[in-house]
């Protein structure tokens, strides 16, 4: 009978300490006020530079790739989902054509090209959506996560267009427009 009591005592306690630790970790949760909306204040626009391009952009690649990260800890789990729609460019910079690289006789240009480089990789932001992000019981959210698996969705975009053939794609590119040009003014073209 004495044993009895302590039992139901033990688990009385028991039942009271969880109701107490778990109202402890949820009612300051409960009580907090709702996030304000952001205030957005209208600053006057500085022009920091104006730079003129000299950038013959050949190719665009439009890609999608599905990043996921998670971060996990003992305490919980932390997890973004994100289905990236990107752009990457290419082409050549025409202000890395020097004077030696053009040679003209008889109607016929020969020319030394620059090497093709990515110009440009960007998210489309209205295309790129999150479709999960889902933060564990005892973790609190983590606002760089996304940024983080934006940063990676870009360097995976870059590196897959790559892989893809980007470069080669842009220098047939570039190759073609330049002849188009020169034809016009009837001269001919070849790329050495």
């Amino acid at each position: 009978m004495l044993k009895t009591r302590f039992l139901i005592l033990g688990l009385i306690l028991a039942v009271a300490t969880g109701v107490g630790l778990t109202l402890g970790l949820w009612l300051p949760r409960l009580n907090a006020p709702p996030p304000s909306p952001p205030k957005i204040l209208n600053t006057a626009t500085l022009v920091q530079q104006i730079q003129g391009l000299s950038e013959l952009v050949t190719v665009k690649y439009v890609l999608e790739k599905v990043v996921v990260l998670e971060d996990t800890r003992w305490y919980g789990d932390n997890r973004v989902l994100l289905i990236a729609h990107g752009i990457v460019k290419a082409g050549i910079d025409l202000r890395k054509i020097e004077p030696s690289d053009l040679d003209i006789e008889n109607q016929v240009v020969q020319i030394t090209l620059p090497p093709v480089a990515i110009t440009d990789v960007y998210l489309d932001e209205q295309e790129t959506r999150v479709l999960e992000h889902s933060t564990g019981l005892l973790r609190a959210f983590n606002k760089n996560l996304e940024a983080e698996a934006r940063r990676q969705a870009v360097d995976e975009l870059r590196r897959a267009a790559r892989q893809g053939g980007i470069y080669q794609d842009a220098q047939i590119q570039a190759q073609q427009q330049l002849t188009n040009l020169f034809g016009r003014l009837n001269l001919e073209v070849r790329f050495r």
